[in-house]
């Protein structure tokens, strides 16, 4: 009985670390809603340390980043000044987890495995040309027909379209090393693996959220969040998974490019927007 009590405070902690996400991300222009962010997050590392002392220390390790997160705009901004900033914060975000987890607590749960020497098998390869299809086919009606390619800059000149470029792609293999490989496998040593998934992937959404994906998007996010807490559970290779992201973020770069300047990339079949 105890055992389930336990069992039930730890979802809960850890739920409310997750659901703190949606609030400080997707409701960051309501006062209320960021109050209600930080609240639960207080909530949950109150309920963890109250009840398991390693689990509080593994959310803290999540927490603290969610925190860091919520003090920047997150939204595409493609200006030099705002790149520095919401990169250098982004990577904090990522690095100390996994100096805290490595040469702190020193049980390293934080890490970004690969898998040297042994090649990606038929299944792998077929789904990354899978990736690219679905990309293509999808991802210009979600931008298009939702108007979300608006809450991307229009890029003009070569220097912006190169920081675009880098841009959703820094993003994107960060969204990998932090919702998978720290949120993720942090709440994985303590939870099933479909607990430990929905929950990064509550955070994962919220986040693409606030960086443009909005409308239906979380439609088009949610899953591809919970497939990648799979494919990184079956694989075990970060090198995998960021491949997966970067091939559909060159086509969200793409995209975007072709929403905004049609006869640029005349390559995709849904027509572009309207005037």
């Amino acid at each position: 009985m105890n055992g389930l009590r336990t069992r039930v405070s730890d979802v809960l902690a850890a739920a409310l670390i997750a659901l703190s996400a949606p609030a400080l991300f997707i409701g960051r222009e309501l006062p209320l809603s960021m109050g209600l962010g930080y609240a639960a997050l207080v909530a949950g590392l109150g309920i963890a340390f109250a009840t398991n002392r390693l689990l509080a220390r593994d959310l803290m390790l999540i927490a603290v980043p969610l925190i860091g997160i919520s003090l920047i705009s997150v939204e595409a901004n493609l200006e030099w000044g705002n790149i520095a900033l919401m990169g250098a914060v982004l990577a904090a975000c990522v690095v100390f987890p996994y100096v805290m987890s490595r040469w702190v607590f020193r049980d390293h749960v934080v890490r970004f495995p690969g898998r040297p020497g042994e090649p990606w098998s038929r299944w792998e390869w077929t789904w990354l040309a899978a990736v690219l299809v679905l990309g293509y086919l999808i991802l210009p009606v979600f931008f298009i027909t939702s108007g979300s390619y608006q809450n991307w800059p229009a890029v003009e000149t070569p220097s912006e379209i190169a920081r675009l470029f880098v841009g959703v792609g820094f993003v994107g293999i960060w969204d990998e090393l932090f919702f998978i490989c720290v949120v993720f496998a942090l709440l994985r040593r303590h939870f099933p693996f479909w607990i430990s998934n929905v929950l990064q992937a509550i955070v994962f959404v919220s986040f693409l959220w606030e960086l443009g994906y909005r409308s239906w998007g979380p439609a088009l996010t949610l899953p591809f969040a919970l497939i990648q807490g799979w494919i990184f559970e079956k694989s075990r290779s970060v090198y995998y998974i960021v491949t997966v992201h970067l091939l559909f973020d060159v086509v969200v770069f793409l995209v975007l490019v072709y929403a905004h300047h049609p006869t640029w990339l005349p390559i995709f079949l849904v027509g572009p927007p309207g005037p």
